[in-house]
């Protein structure tokens, strides 16, 4: 079979209504797409780059300007079906370093923290981390980090696909809060699959009371002789965990090296970022699910719009994007919908999706 595609005969016409987007996805279907990923110093090559080459490599996206492997076993060996295999079955490590800690320190870091973010950002505890959202003033959610509290005034944005660094520090361009916001030399891997914690337990030993770790709490421990935050966290709806090693660039190989020695008598596999496992979870993916056109309501995070009135969903400070998302709230409530397109979760028949999707397919009602 050719693997020649005659573009000329694509004549794809949608009737899903985009009319509420600024910017129309493109529904142009454009099938197999022979091209190849130019490799420059115009993207970022993250600490672990030179690691996942060496772990079989051998495609690649771009995320967050910084290359991002996405791909490890070849479909004549089994693809990306026997990387989901090994996080159902096992234990695997991906390189999520494309994920870049923006650190917000100083005296006002929670009051900045939690004018730009959804929840409350002042019930979060030191040493525990969150899912959150970013929303511009129109409601249109900017990114979906996880939000470490490292202490008091510290905390580390570890973003999505959006470059949320130069928002923020846009955000307090006038100095109105007292802390500062720079991008660290911390990279994060992650240890996803039913055998990660007994992993993680011969990697670190009795550094951290792993039985007794809640989800989203976080510890300090030393891995490869390195400095690391721990978190119970992840991409997969398995158990798992995330490593954010400091000073990545010198110690990339220290940290990852040790998981691969621990990994071993787990069968550890070193893999790309399981989409297809986080879709079965319905954990969603910035840039892919929704963006900065479709507000929280939209895509299931309507959870994340302090209406509700309890615990950290009781939030009654200002942030950006509260007036439009407390609007978008109440027209709910009296049976309005203020946006035509809805995120929704689908069962297919038939074989499995066994490939990334390289096209956008919306649905009509």
């Amino acid at each position: 079979m050719s693997n020649e595609f005659d573009y000329t005969k694509l004549n794809h016409v949608t009737s899903v209504d985009q009319s509420d987007r600024e910017v129309p996805y493109n529904l142009r279907q454009s099938g197999p797409t022979k091209v190849e990923l130019l490799i420059s110093t115009r993207v970022r090559k993250s600490p672990y780059w030179h690691l996942s080459m060496e772990a079989g490599c051998w495609r690649a996206t771009v995320y967050n300007r910084i290359y991002h492997p996405r791909g490890y076993v070849k479909p004549e060996d089994g693809g990306a079906m026997k990387e989901y295999e090994a996080i159902k079955n096992h234990v695997t490590m991906w390189n999520v370093a494309v994920e870049r800690q923006i650190r917000v320190k100083g005296p006002d870091a929670e009051k900045f923290t939690d004018y730009v973010i959804t929840r409350d950002a002042t019930k979060i505890s030191p040493m525990r981390a969150r899912y959150v959202i970013l929303c511009n003033a129109y409601g249109g959610v900017l990114n979906d980090p996880i939000l470490l509290r490292i202490s008091k005034d510290e905390f580390w944005f570890s973003l999505s696909d959006s470059d949320i660094g130069m928002y923020l520090q846009g955000v307090n361009a006038d100095g109105r809060f007292d802390c500062t916001i720079e991008e660290i030399d911390v990279c994060p891997v992650q240890i996803q699959g039913p055998k990660s914690k007994a992993l993680m337990k011969d990697l670190i030993g009795d550094q951290v009371d792993l039985d007794n770790m809640p989800f989203y709490g976080l510890a300090e421990a030393n891995v490869g002789g390195r400095s690391c935050v721990i978190s119970q966290s992840g991409f997969s709806g398995e158990a798992g965990y995330e490593i954010y090693l400091r000073e990545a660039t010198k110690y990339a190989d220290d940290m990852w090296n040790a998981v691969l020695a621990a990994g071993k008598k787990h069968s550890l596999m070193v893999i790309a970022p399981a989409h297809h496992r986080r879709i079965q979870a319905g954990i969603l993916s910035w840039g892919q699910d929704m963006d900065q056109q479709h507000n929280p309501f939209q895509c299931n995070l309507g959870y994340q719009v302090s209406l509700s009135g309890k615990g950290e969903w009781s939030k009654k400070a200002d942030y950006v994007g509260k007036a439009a998302l407390e609007k978008m709230g109440a027209e709910l409530k009296a049976g309005q919908k203020p946006y035509k397109l809805q995120l929704v979760g689908l069962e297919l028949g038939g074989k499995p999706i066994e490939e990334y999707a390289p096209d956008f397919w919306l649905v009509s009602p």
